[in-house]
């Protein structure tokens, strides 16, 4: 298999969207990665450039990801990465860099998050 999966760092950009497709639910938000370095030059650090990711997440991830996730919390995304080409009514050409999560998480390294255990469908029907 030729699919290139990366770890992604970085803040949500915005609210998470949720919606129900055929195939299940899916929830899908915007990614914000700023790398920064400390300067030993100015004695300062330094920010670079945003680059942004459009992520979606399936099923149970995506029903978690709703739940758990709000506009600026910072998160680590592992998934699938895939490259989007397109043009707009101007025929201007814009490039999206898409990441199909797989794994989804707070970011422990900049603060708390409280753990819930998801209750499995057969176990409520029982």
């Amino acid at each position: 298999m030729n699919d290139v999966h990366v770890t992604v760092q970085g803040n949500l950009g915005g609210p998470v969207r949720h919606h129900e497709t055929a195939n299940g639910p899916v929830a899908s938000f915007r990614l914000g990665c700023t790398p920064s370095w400390f300067d030993r030059r100015t004695q300062q650090w330094v920010e670079g450039e945003t680059q942004w990711y459009s992520v979606s997440a399936w099923r149970a991830l995506a029903t978690h990801c709703s739940a758990s996730l709000s506009a600026g919390d910072p998160v680590v995304v592992h998934g699938r990465l895939t490259m989007r080409t397109w043009e707009d009514a101007d025929g201007k050409p814009h490039t999206d860099l898409e990441l199909t999560a797989r794994t989804v998480g707070h970011d422990l390294a900049r603060g708390t998050s409280a753990f819930t255990r998801a209750v499995r469908a057969e176990a409520e029907a029982a």
